[in-house]
């Protein structure tokens, strides 16, 4: 048995878990406090999230990927003690998560999410995530969106919680279906709005590093 195949067994033997239901996370960051509401019905994520909060695995990594009116991004362990001008998001555990991709969960702003590279079963990088700023859209913009997304998956559909969040309070709508979203923000919005305002360099690491001080279960 390889090394990957023991690593997915030893993170997902904790799936479902009495113990890490209703979980919430803290997040300690240079600017400011973030805190984070793991979903049970994505078990998966959520434990292995825990997981690796609960081994110090996000103290002192950076958000390296900040780009306003979308998302801020953050998990990479080679960003520790980052050097300047390095670019980062290749770095994670040798394993990715099976996606848990659920209707009911969409890409709101304040939503958290597995980044991952592309794979054909859209499995999550062990570690990264990102948490939604977004923008607001038009009723126009988002059948349009939705349009082009039924071309590869019919299926699809825009929920009326989806729709009217999308147009009051905004967020990343064309991922949604394509990555997995396993929690919310709770408290510190304002510090996701602040982090993504923050001036960045070239591939959108920001120019003053801003650090994940501390994780930690709440």
């Amino acid at each position: 048995m390889n090394k990957i195949i023991i690593s997915l067994l030893t993170v997902f033997a904790l799936a479902g878990c009495k113990e890490n239901e209703n979980m919430k996370v803290l997040l300690e960051t240079t600017e400011g406090n973030i805190v984070l509401q793991l979903y049970d019905d994505t078990p998966q994520h959520r434990d292995n999230f825990v997981k690796l909060v609960k081994e110090g695995y996000y103290d002192g990594v950076i958000f390296h990927r900040v780009i306003p009116q979308f998302m801020i991004q953050t998990g990479d362990p080679e960003s520790k003690n980052p050097q300047p001008g390095a670019s980062y998001g290749r770095g994670g555990p040798d394993y990715r998560i099976p996606a848990e991709i659920l209707p009911n969960r969409y890409h709101r702003k304040g939503a958290l999410a597995a980044a991952r590279t592309n794979n054909p079963k859209k499995e999550s990088s062990g570690s990264q995530f990102y948490i939604v700023q977004g923008n607001v859209y038009s009723s126009d913009d988002l059948q349009s969106m939705q349009a082009g997304k039924q071309r590869a998956n019919p299926d699809f559909r825009f929920s009326d919680e989806a729709l009217k969040a999308y147009t009051e309070i905004g967020g990343v709508p064309h991922l949604d279906g394509d990555y997995t979203v396993f929690g919310e923000v709770t408290e510190g919005l304002d510090i996701v709005d602040k982090i993504a305002a923050a001036p960045t360099a070239p591939g959108d690491r920001p120019v003053k590093d801003i650090v994940i001080t501390k994780a930690s279960i709440k």
